[in-house]
């Protein structure tokens, strides 16, 4: 087995960013499924007869899958090999796409990305965790910046890939396409990617990921379910309450077993704190809001999928260019990482207002808001992952990793149940005739002034949406800017060898 340097080995692996490159398009095929499906909506609500409700837990159905999973996928790569989990991940990965690229029915569909969200868990945890392990802490940095930037180019390349696809075949190439790129990955990771891993890691926490994926899959149910069913509803009430025992349960369990999944005392550290508040609030804002800006580029403004991938990517190249040229590692080295989450959080907020509130006049309110996200992101990201990574033992990567992983995940799958269904109460409470979807009711629609109506409402509800979006992105920045400043003041960590720990009693000091 090759061994990758040890924290505190002065020289990083010599194929480094050879590697960096492989893991990378890994996560890129990953991450693309994240957003490719939200130019399909369209279609799948046309062909498939998907509902609003279909369409989220199309959605949610890969991201819950994962934010559930990627603590156990962490601690499992830093016990079993990382190596081990890339190539596993990559299979299941594989075999998801192909069933969902083949799927005939919304049920399918939904469990296809269930089983792609497994392959995700073990490919997200272990290609930040690998990243750690081959670059040197001087080079975390730039490695983390070009990892945020696959994170960002995946999220909002995503419809413009869907974009295309849709315009030369049908909804279920939009899965198949990764079937070529998984083969890709396979073989790169084979031949270029060694072997590490933590022999005393922790081991999975079995009882831990079941309590997490039940307790999150039953909170968005019910916030899914409100809107349909109204939030005083028996069922949402009840849903809701079972995600509040088990998830409360989740906590007291994770603060009593030996091997954590997630380790609580974690949380005493306030730059991990602050990055946790920040990481949640900003994927919460930004997936939910980017989700319903493909639908009004779609259904409001009139653009085809690829015309709307198209618009969608300035946002990315904006990221792309800043972390792989630099420029965002120089700006957060001048101002510092809690200024440099502040702005960047700010700036996202600005964008989201101004699709908010500019883009029903046309795209260059969009355009405005788009360039406006990407430059927020490019200086915001890389800056809170770092912080998440460093208030973490290197030893443990894969589960620091997993730890960034769920958040973002977690707040990506919340933003988009939340704010559809604040956008599915707004159509709703403007247009009360209104159907399951936008185009159900534009077809029950007997007039163009009705239709026109119509179509005024969900705009309306996209509007409000976004500036909920905005909102929490703000409220995520200022949050993780004082909490990382106070903890600049003086704070044992990682970096300075005091590594957060658990309290001796009743538990070992390795495993």
């Amino acid at each position: 087995m090759t061994t990758l340097q040890t924290p505190g080995t002065d020289r990083g692996h010599p194929r480094r960013w050879l590697i960096l490159g492989v893991i990378c398009l890994a996560q890129l095929t990953v991450l693309l499924d994240n957003t490719v499906l939200n130019v399909a909506i369209p279609s799948l609500t046309e062909e498939l007869g998907a509902a609003t409700s279909d369409v989220q837990w199309m959605i949610n159905a890969y991201s819950l899958v994962q934010s559930g999973l990627l603590l156990t996928a962490g601690s499992a790569a830093d016990r079993y090999g990382r190596k081990k989990m890339l190539v596993a991940g990559l299979a299941l990965f594989g075999v998801g796409s192909l069933i969902a690229g083949l799927a005939g029915s919304t049920g399918q569909l939904v469990a296809a990305r269930a089983g792609m969200g497994v392959g995700g868990a073990l490919l997200l945890t272990t290609t930040l965790a690998v990243a750690l392990q081959i670059f040197t802490p001087d080079e975390h940095p730039r490695a983390i910046g070009i990892w945020s930037a696959v994170n960002a180019l995946g999220f909002a390349a995503g419809p413009l890939l869907g974009g295309f696809m849709l315009d030369h075949f049908w909804w279920g190439a939009i899965f198949l396409v990764n079937l070529p790129v998984v083969a890709l990955g396979l073989a790169a990771v084979a031949a270029l990617v060694p072997e590490s891993k933590n022999p005393r890691g922790d081991r999975p926490d079995l009882p831990g990921a079941l309590l997490s994926t039940v307790g999150m899959t039953a909170l968005v149910y019910a916030i899914i379910s409100g809107p349909e069913h109204g939030w005083a509803s028996g069922r949402v009430l009840a849903t809701a309450a079972v995600a509040a025992a088990v998830l409360a349960l989740f906590a007291y369990w994770e603060n009593r077993v030996e091997h954590p999944m997630l380790d609580l005392h974690f949380f005493k550290d306030r730059r991990f704190t602050g990055a946790v508040a920040g990481a949640v609030l900003i994927t919460f804002g930004m997936g939910g809001a980017l989700f319903l800006l493909t639908q009004h580029l779609q259904f409001v403004l009139g653009y085809g999928p690829l015309e709307a991938g198209l618009r969608t990517a300035p946002l990315a190249l904006t990221v792309v260019v800043l972390n792989f040229s630099g420029v965002s590692a120089k700006w957060t080295s001048r101002l510092g990482t809690p200024p440099s989450i502040g702005l960047g959080m700010v700036l996202m907020s600005s964008g989201l207002v101004s699709i908010a509130t500019l883009a029903r006049h046309g795209y260059a309110g969009t355009l405005l808001g788009l360039l406006l996200i990407g430059v927020g992101c490019a200086i915001a990201n890389p800056a809170m992952a770092h912080a998440v990574m460093s208030a973490i033992p290197r030893e443990k990567a894969g589960v620091g990793a997993g730890i960034n992983g769920t958040l973002a995940e977690f707040g990506n799958g919340l933003g988009v149940a939340v704010l559809g269904a604040v956008l599915s109460s707004r159509f709703a409470a403007l247009v009360p005739v209104a159907a399951a979807s936008l185009p159900a009711a534009l077809a029950a629609a007997d007039s163009a002034r009705e239709r026109e109506r119509i179509t005024e409402a969900f705009s309306s509800g996209l509007a409000t949406s976004q500036l909920v979006g905005a909102v929490s992105v703000l409220l995520g920045g200022l949050l993780a800017m004082e909490l990382l400043r106070r903890a600049g003041r003086a704070r044992p960590s990682v970096e300075d060898g005091v590594p957060p720990a658990r309290p001796p009693a009743g538990a070992h000091a390795d495993d």
